[in-house]
């Protein structure tokens, strides 16, 4: 038998060629990788500088003078108060970031909130931060409060007020004062919570003043500190200008005259801590709570390593990427039962477990796909088979009765004639029918993209997500920073040529890097945080704790109403 040297010659070259290419593939694809880690590990570095400026509240001076008077910070007394800080999640900790420059400043909205544990009852904590303005209200604390409300209604959650408040932030009064959804709306739900027999449990460890004194007396139980504590509805200075008398603050309405002349307060505390100490004393006699009955096994960690997903998730977020491989770091035992895989695959469905919990995850796949008719679709972008698949979808968990989560990261819906022929409106009215009229809980993490309409499709705030918190890759907008600066350089210059000037090539340059510079700003997750249109900006790592805590505080709330998506154009 003759030996074929030429053919076993190109065989090895072959061979050769394949690994070689595979090797180089591997390689693009590690540094690929690697930048992706690098770029999102400095936009976490970055949150985490951030979060350690806004904990500082007023500034370390201001912290010091709180000291020196025996009281403890906003952050400490919640410190104080959980049996485990670290189980625990803030709400806005980003509330007015750079909304007030011109005021000074109000970092974390000047009050700090947080869902935790007390004697192992799982509450929400709203703090004054009094290192901020005194604890006067801002416009964006009234709002921040209302939110912790909400969540305290929604979830049936015990909440605990700890007040240290100048009252409102007078040169904004106009801005907090009258309307529907300001100052006045706090005591509102107050009233709302007590009917509903939410534990709502004050305590007075500073100064609370004119209206605000009617927060923690229209709680159920209040308590007051020492010497440190005072409830008026008008401070000396005013009494004496409005009708003469003179009288100090501490006997008009100090811990003594409350809690043993007017009876406003229950109990008279020492110091801080003493006032904590008689919290969870309260707390720890609270019986158990109705449950809506939610489904949980024991916990188990993703078997994919979720430190990948700083590699998977690209530093463009024009980008594609698998969805899936996200999915897989985030869930119990990377297991995904995926829901109609083949068809409407822009959108992911499918049943997990999140830290036990049994979940329902809708998800925009970011990646180009190919259906079976042969056509492409864009990763990111609704199709009017991914919108009828989530529908169907969302409404097997309502009955069922397994909580959503919805993971964003979305251009918006499919424009054209061919989607516009294929109805794609009707379709995507159906799905944002589907979300709105949901009746189990809803979470959503905003990723990467969250525009236009796709944020409405995919439980954006406006639709009553339990929680709603953005990794620090987010962007948030009408559209993209690009497309938005394009759109705007358009009118801006028809509009600069009609007056009659003349666009040169340089100057449209200028003019469309300025715009974007604008734009880009407002797409920041900083931005959407600071406005409180998200709870939070996390660590992608914390996902699964938010979701877990999300789901436990919504175990609180038991379903009181079946889902109906009333008139739908099937």
């Amino acid at each position: 038998m003759l030996y074929n040297f030429n053919f076993s010659l190109t065989i090895s070259i072959n061979f050769i060629t394949i690994f070689y290419n595979l090797a180089q593939t591997e390689i693009a694809m590690d540094i690929n990788f690697n930048k992706n880690e690098d770029h999102n590990k400095l936009l976490l570095s970055e949150l985490k500088k951030k979060l350690t400026k806004v904990k500082l509240g007023g500034g370390k001076t201001r912290i010091e003078k709180l000291h020196a008077k025996g009281k403890l910070t906003a952050r400490e007394r919640i410190d104080y108060l959980f049996d485990d800080n670290k189980n625990s999640i803030e709400i806005a900790a980003f509330a007015g970031e750079e909304m007030y420059a011109e005021h000074g400043g109000c970092p974390s909205g000047g009050v700090v909130v947080k869902i935790g544990f007390v004697k192992g009852k799982q509450c929400i904590v709203v703090a004054n931060d009094a290192t901020v303005k005194a604890g006067a209200w801002f416009p964006i604390t009234g709002k921040k409060n209302l939110r912790a409300q909400e969540i305290a209604i929604e979830n049936k959650l015990p909440i605990i007020y700890l007040v240290d408040s100048a009252g409102v932030y007078l040169p904004m009064q106009d801005e907090i004062f009258p309307d529907k959804e300001h100052f006045g709306r706090i005591f509102r739900n107050n009233a709302i919570m007590s009917s509903m027999g939410i534990t709502q449990i004050a305590a007075v460890m500073g100064s609370c003043v004119a209206g605000g004194a009617y927060l923690p007396i229209m709680s159920d139980e209040a308590l007051i500190v020492d010497k440190t504590g005072s409830i008026f509805l008008a401070g000396s200075y005013l009494v004496k200008a409005a009708i003469g008398e003179s009288i100090d603050n501490e006997t008009l309405g100090g811990a003594t005259t409350h809690c043993e002349i007017s009876g406003v307060t229950d109990y008279k505390a020492k110091d801080d801590k003493d006032a904590l100490d008689k919290i969870k004393n309260i707390i720890d006699k609270i019986g158990d709570y109705d449950k809506a009955g939610f489904n949980r096994t024991d916990s188990k960690k993703p078997k994919e390593n979720p430190q990948d997903i700083y590699g998977i998730l690209p530093k463009s977020r024009a980008d594609q990427y698998d969805m899936n491989d996200i999915i897989k770091r985030l869930v119990d035992d990377s297991e995904f039962e995926e829901y109609k895989a083949g068809f409407g695959q822009t959108i992911i469905t499918g049943y997990a477990r999140i830290d036990g919990w049994a979940v329902g995850i809708v998800a925009n796949q970011r990646k180009l796909v190919k259906t079976k008719k042969g056509e492409m679709q864009f990763g990111g972008v609704i199709y009017n088979d991914s919108a009828d698949k989530a529908t169907r979808f969302i409404a097997n968990c309502n009955q069922k009765k397994i909580p959503l989560v919805f993971l964003q990261d979305v251009t918006g819906f499919m424009v054209g004639s061919k989607s516009e022929h294929s109805g794609i409106i009707k379709d995507g009215a159906k799905m944002v029918n589907a979300v709105s009229n949901s009746v189990v809980p809803k979470f959503t993490i905003v990723i990467g993209n969250s525009y236009g309409a796709g944020n409405y499709a995919m439980c954006g705030k406006a639709y009553d997500p339990r929680l709603i918190a953005a990794w620090p890759s987010a962007e948030l907008a009408v559209m993209s920073g690009n497309s938005a600066a394009k759109v705007l350089l358009q009118i801006e210059t028809a509009s600069l040529k009609k007056k009659g000037e003349e666009i040169t090539k340089e100057k449209e340059e200028a003019l469309y890097n300025k715009i974007k510079a604008k734009y880009d700003n407002q797409v920041s997750p900083y931005y959407a945080a600071a406005r409180l249109w998200t709870d939070a900006i996390i660590d992608p790592l914390d996902t699964r704790t938010w979701i877990s805590m999300g789901i436990e505080a919504a175990n609180h709330a038991p379903i009181e109403k079946p889902f109906n998506m009333g008139v739908l154009q099937v």
